[in-house]
C-alpha cells in the first residue's frame, strides 16, 4: 500500500513538473492550442532522438547537375494573394521548406527566422504550408499568416497553402524540386513537414535536407555559404 502511494505521489510530482515545463517554454506564446504547445516544448527532445536515431536526418547533395527548366520561371501565390515571381530572386541563395504548424518540428520556424535575418538578402527562405503529412496544417492562409508572425515573428516570404508531395496537385514549385527532367537530378521529395531544398545564386538545386536537420545545423550553414552570392 505504501508502495503504491509513493508511486502515485511520484507521478503526480512528474505530471506537474511537466506541466511547468510546458508552460515555461511557452511563455511567449500566442493563441496555441495545447497540441502546439506540447510539441514546441519538446521539440529539443525531439531532435535530440532524431540525432541519436538517425531518422529524418538524411541529407542529399548535387555534384554538377544544372536545371533543365529554370527555376526564374516559375510563379506561386503568396498567403496574402499576390503573385510571387521567382525571377526576381535572380542573385541570391534559396531555401525553400514545406511546413506545417502543428508539427514536432514546427520549432524551425524561429531557426529559419534567424538563419533568415542573419543572411539578409543572400539567402532568401521561403515557406510552403502544406497538410500533406498527417493533416498538421488544417488551418486556412490567414491563420497560418498570424500564427508564424505572433509566434515566431516570420518575415521571410510565406506562399499560399498547397499541396508538396507527388500527387496530380502538386505545386509547381515542388513539381520542379522534385522532378529531374526539371531541376537536373533530384528526385526526393519531402519526406515529412520542414524538409528544405537549396538554390545557389545561380538557380542550381545544391542540396535537399531531411526535417531532423536543423536550419541552424554546421550542415545547413556550411551549404548556404557555398551557395550564396
Amino acid at each position: 500500500m505504501m508502495r503504491l502511494k509513493n508511486f502515485s505521489k511520484g507521478m503526480l510530482l512528474l505530471i506537474f513538473l511537466l506541466v511547468a515545463y510546458i508552460l515555461y517554454a511557452n511563455r511567449s506564446s500566442t493563441n496555441m492550442t495545447t497540441r502546439q504547445k506540447i510539441t514546441k516544448a519538446f521539440y529539443p527532445a525531439l531532435m535530440w532522438v532524431t540525432k541519436l536515431a538517425g531518422v529524418n536526418a538524411a541529407s542529399i547533395k548535387n555534384k554538377s547537375a544544372t536545371p533543365t527548366t529554370p527555376l526564374y520561371t516559375l510563379q506561386a501565390s503568396a498567403i496574402d494573394g499576390t503573385v510571387f515571381d521567382f525571377g526576381s530572386l535572380k542573385g541570391s541563395a534559396i531555401m525553400i521548406v514545406n511546413t506545417a504548424s502543428d508539427c514536432g518540428y514546427t520549432e524551425q520556424y524561429a531557426g529559419l527566422e534567424k538563419l533568415y535575418q542573419q543572411y539578409n538578402r543572400k539567402l532568401i527562405i521561403i515557406a510552403f504550408p502544406a497538410n500533406d503529412f498527417k493533416e498538421q496544417e488544417k488551418g486556412n492562409d490567414h491563420n497560418i499568416a498570424a500564427f508564424c508572425k505572433e509566434n515566431y515573428g516570420v518575415t521571410f516570404p510565406i506562399m499560399s497553402k498547397s499541396v508538396v508531395i507527388k500527387t496530380a496537385g502538386q505545386n509547381v514549385v515542388f513539381k520542379w524540386l522534385t522532378d529531374p527532367a526539371q531541376n537536373g537530378w533530384n528526385s526526393k521529395a519531402p519526406s515529412w513537414n520542414f524538409s528544405k531544398y537549396l538554390i545557389n545564386s545561380k538557380g542550381q538545386l545544391t542540396h535537399y535536407f531531411d526535417p531532423g536537420i536543423s536550419p541552424l545545423s554546421n550542415e545547413i550553414i556550411q551549404a548556404v555559404e557555398e551557395s550564396k552570392p
